[in-house]
């Protein structure tokens, strides 16, 4: 038991002087929780990207966009489909429980945006999908614990 007065504790739980870290922090829980805060802010970048420079222009149907969709052939409901979906997987990418479930859906809408942008608009655009699947895949990877805890919320699995 500790004789130390409240404020003067000294054990090595509280006292750590390494520069920059976290009070109270030592080791891999520290990193796990630097790892955790990047991940969350890497969730909120893209899901920004997703509902305002992707859904957005597509659901408020800009000429922009209206055109790209006419030249891919599905017309209009193919565009306000496709902000949709871009919008329900930003939102979903910020909520715990279906972490994994976004990024997956997400990763499944740029591969098809890739295809495409190889065929209908002969790789003009190409890169963009392909490099957003990159951390769609990092966020689905790392948040894989997600799928299980929403299975069980729905009682699909014990």
């Amino acid at each position: 038991m500790s004789h130390a007065t409240a404020g003067t504790a000294t054990d090595a739980t509280t006292l750590n002087t390494t520069p920059g870290a976290v009070p109270g922090a030592t080791g891999a829980p520290a990193r796990r929780d630097r790892a955790h805060t990047a991940l969350l802010g890497l969730q909120i970048v893209l899901a920004l990207f997703y509902a305002f420079a992707s859904a957005t222009p597509k659901l408020l149907g800009l000429r922009a966009a209206a055109d790209s969709f006419d030249k891919i052939g599905f017309g209009d409901w193919f565009m306000y489909l496709t902000g949709a979906l871009e919008f329900a997987g930003a939102v979903a990418l910020v909520v715990p429980l279906l972490y994994q479930v976004a990024a997956l859906a997400m990763i499944g809408l740029m591969v098809c945006a890739t295809v495409t942008q190889v065929t209908v608009f002969h790789g003009e655009h190409a890169a963009t999908p392909v490099i957003l699947i990159l951390p769609l895949a990092v966020i689905a990877w790392a948040r894989r614990d997600s799928t299980p805890a929403l299975l069980a919320r729905l009682g699909l699995r014990r």
